[in-house]
Formats: C-alpha cells, structure tokens, sequence
C-alpha cells in the first residue's frame, strides 16, 4: 500500500530528497533500475541518450515507476534491494501502479508530495 510522504522543496520546484525509479525500453521489454535526487533532470538525460552506457544502448526512455526516500542512503539500500530481485518482481512491482506501462514522469513531478511505496510486491 502507497503512502504519502511531506518534503521540503529545492529552488527547481522539486521535493528535496532521493528517487529509486525504473526505466524500461516498451512494455514487458527492457528495464534498467536506478536512483537520482533530481528525477526530471535524470529521466531527460536517458531521453535524449546523454550519458553512454545501458539505457543508452538499449533505449529505456519510458519512466514506469518511481518511489520517493528521505535520505540517499535509503535510496541507495532500495535500488540494490530491487536489482537482485527476480525480473517477474519487478515487472509486479511496475504493474501495481502502472498497469498500462504509460511514462509517468509528469505524474511524479505533479504530485502535491512525492509517494513512496513502504514494502515491493510481497513485502519484498
């Protein structure tokens, strides 16, 4: 169960704090699970292919999924936790909020206050 969670804001408009999200390529395609403290800036950089490496090869421009933490180590622990995890787990996780894998960028950056998922698919 999502829940919501109050931060502060940066001088860009963004809440202050850490992102864990996921990128993916198309529906049920390639993903590639990552973390920023500025989601916008980090998602444009995988859009317009700015960075070489895996998104960049493998074209993961669609943000399908991102959950909010207060501190970077948080973050960090959650990323590494979500990148051992079975594939089947991560496409689960995507598609409890997202069903439709549309990007969901806006919908990030709108929100009142960032929502951070407390537990993955099964308390994982």
């Amino acid at each position: 169960m999502a829940r919501q969670v109050y931060a502060g804001m940066r001088r860009d408009g963004g809440p202050v704090g850490f992102w864990v999200y996921i990128m993916a390529s198309r529906r049920n395609g390639t993903i590639y699970v990552g973390q920023t403290d500025d989601l916008g800036a980090r998602v444009r950089q995988h859009r317009e292919r700015a960075r070489p490496g895996f998104t960049h090869d493998y074209g993961c421009t669609l943000l399908v999924w991102a959950e909010w933490h207060e501190t970077r180590a948080g973050a960090f622990q959650r990323e590494r936790r979500i990148k051992e995890w079975k594939r089947a787990w991560k496409l689960r996780l995507i598609e409890e909020t997202n069903p439709t894998w549309s990007d969901r960028l806006d919908h990030y950056l709108r929100a009142e206050t960032p929502i951070r998922t407390a537990t993955g698919p099964a308390g994982r």
